[in-house]
């Protein structure tokens, strides 16, 4: 008998060669009929696959991550399949398995493959899929695979092979088609009901661009045409929903091409925004007992070599800057941990004296490549909203349980009510990435673990995406758009304490070395307001929104009112603007509605005769005249309810 453990803890036995499948199907037969992968030990397994060993099973389904994954890899398959069935010439190379669905990238030895050429793909690729045709993996040996390829004059195949020299080497077969490949997919092309290639771009082979440039084509697949109509629908609602566009729309920040690709410049609006966010997050800090510190944008190279993060990621920074002394190396701040242990070392510490809690909005800068720069999402330079708490041992869990209080708490504050968290852990059986001791390794992933179990935080484990110095909680929110972005995350580090020789005297007068905790609950700012943007569409809450309240005069005799209005809601501190444009009320209000203005203010004739406005709220029709005591009363009121 074969001894096979579940996620939930149990353990059931079955006679060897039961199949995946038959497992599933002796849990439930749900289970059994909406299976797409699975793994065994860790390692992928397909469903019709004979089980002969015991170990831990886990199932996947549409639901999860690895099920999409194992849709979309078997889906590009069916793509290559219908690519070599209208254009016979073609050399196929590779075809993953992407975030949001798949691509092949193909040599079409001349011929061309545009949008009018999508629909004629889609179903036959369909068709196809009726057949219900299993995807059966098997074994081939080097000399088979060679020869296949060689025959089929398919350079990008042979370079492949080539390099699988002394490897397992399978193919993949489904239908008439067959095709290099590792494995991980659903039991059948019949799962797939739904497919829409999405676009069509150049690539080159392996990333070269000394290669034959290829084309790549992009498609997406559901189990059911609801489903996949229901996706297109949100991408329609993603690009009215872009933060670029509602940046713009709302002028908050630009790029210039002089400052350089990457580097945003933040307007006055898009500034009051991170303003109001630093503010909240000082308050929230402050309450905790944080101390704000400040860093310069630049150190030496040694810094960074002293953290290991120069080895680590030196590659993907920005080249160390030279002076006028040939000795002298500095670097645009890549991250602002070590600037805060050195700032830790200006003094003696006793056990007394910790936990100490530096906090800092600091900006960092890397070189991100220029095809990767997306908006404000991916930048070369962006404000963090770090902190980092040096503690002893015993006091790593109670500081960690803050933390994770804090970020929860930041969520909700924005909207964010939907989110879950990860804790990524070193891999199980590869350490050679990460730097530090295992003992340390052991008690900082045992105290994330505790402190997530006390706290009743309900947390996925996934080894192998901790940090290079140790692991960490994040957490990934989810948008109206049903997207999932990682935000937040709190990191326990035993490591950079040692290699920067902190030190603090115990109980004992004995010399210990404190523990860092690393904390970010928005992470990049930059960022943070980008998915912010998007997520409300650019109608913020009030109490961040950088214009909630404009005056719109009828006509330029009442500016004169307007002004006094103006002043006049200052003074109870808030925010307002006027629109003295020589335009009709109409077109003020419709701008201002499209600029996402929470509150208008119109003032007229009647307005000045009576001291009120006629207010109106976004997307509302007027709420008739308010005195502008009662317009103070009643904003301010909001602003303290949020």
């Amino acid at each position: 008998m074969i001894h096979i453990s579940f996620p939930d803890g149990n353990t059931k036995s079955y006679t060897p060669e039961t199949t995946v499948a038959d497992i599933a199907k002796s849990i439930s037969s749900g289970l059994a009929r909406n299976l797409l992968s699975a793994t065994l030990n860790g390692e992928t397994i397909a469903p019709e696959s004979p089980v002969k060993v015991s170990g831990a099973i886990q199932f996947f389904t549409w639901d999860d991550p690895e099920g999409k994954q194992a849709f979309w890899h078997s889906s590009a398959h069916l793509l290559a399949q219908a690519l070599v069935h209208f254009y016979p010439h073609l050399k196929l190379t590779i075809g993953p398995a992407i975030k949001n669905g798949f691509y092949y990238d193909v040599d079409l030895q001349g011929a061309s493959f545009s949008e009018k050429d999508f629909e004629k793909v889609e179903k036959r690729m369909v068709e196809t899929a009726r057949g219900k045709h299993p995807f059966t993996v098997y074994p081939v040996s080097y000399e088979e695979a060679l020869e296949k390829y060689t025959t089929e004059k398919n350079p990008y195949k042979v370079e492949l092979i080539e390099g699988l020299s002394g490897q397992a080497i399978t193919f993949c077969r489904h239908d008439d088609f067959v095709d290099l490949c590792r494995g991980g997919h659903v039991p059948h092309t019949g799962f797939i009901k739904a497919v829409k290639i999405m676009s069509v771009a150049g690539a080159y082979w392996r990333a070269d661009a000394s290669k034959n440039q290829l084309t790549r084509i992009y498609g997406v697949s559901f189990p059911k045409q609801t489903v996949l109509k229901d996706y297109l629908e949100k991408l329609e609602l993603a690009k009215e929903r872009d933060h670029r566009k509602i940046g713009k729309n709302l002028e908050l920040f630009a790029f210039s091409q002089k400052v350089g690709v990457g580097l945003p410049l933040w307007l006055p609006k898009g500034t009051e925004i991170k303003y109001r966010l630093e503010t909240f997050m000082r308050t929230l800090q402050k309450e905790m007992g944080y101390e704000m510190v400040s860093t310069p944008h630049i150190a030496q190279k040694q810094l960074y070599e002293t953290s290991g993060h120069y080895q680590k990621y030196g590659q993907d920074s920005f080249q160390p800057i030279q002076t006028p002394n040939q000795e002298e190396e500095f670097m645009l701040k890549p991250m602002n941990c070590p600037h805060h242990c050195e700032i830790y070392k200006t003094k003696q510490r006793s056990y007394r004296d910790l936990p100490v809690r530096y906090a800092e909005f600091g900006t960092v800068y890397r070189y991100e490549q220029s095809g990767e720069l997306n908006g404000l999402t991916r930048v070369r330079g962006f404000t963090q909203d770090d902190a980092h708490i040096f503690c002893t041992q015993e006091q790593v869990k109670a500081e960690f349980k803050k933390v994770i209080d804090l970020v929860i708490s930041v969520f909700l504050k924005l909207g964010f009510n939907d989110y879950k968290a990860q804790i990524s852990l070193r891999s199980l059986d590869d350490h050679s990435k990460y730097i530090g001791s295992d003992a340390h390794w052991e008690k900082s992933e045992a105290a994330i673990v505790e402190a997530c179990e006390e706290k009743g935080l309900k947390a996925q484990k996934v080894y192998g995406e901790a940090a290079f110095y140790g692991p960490k909680l994040d957490f990934m929110i989810r948008d109206v758009m049903d997207r999932e972005w990682q935000l937040g995350t709190i990191q326990v580090d035993y490591n950079l304490p040692d290699r920067f020789g902190l030190e603090y005297t115990d109980e004992k007068n004995q010399s210990q070395t404190p523990v860092m905790i690393h904390r970010a609950p928005f992470g990049s700012l930059e960022r943070f307001i980008a998915i912010l943007l998007e997520h409300t569409g650019g109608l913020l809450p009030l109490w961040i929104h950088p214009e909630p309240l404009r005056i719109l005069p009828v006509s330029d005799k009442f500016i004169p009112y307007a002004e006094k209005v103006k002043e006049t809601l200052r003074s109870t501190g808030l925010t307002v603007f006027i629109d003295g444009r020589n335009e009709k009320v109409s077109r003020k209000v419709r701008d201002a509605e499209v600029q996402k203005v929470m509150y208008m203010c119109i003032v007229g004739e009647r307005e000045e005769r009576d001291q009120s406005v006629s207010l109106r709220k976004h997307r509302e029709q007027e709420q008739g005249s308010v005195s502008l005591i009662e317009l103070s009363v009643k904003i301010n009121k909001e602003l303290k309810n949020v």
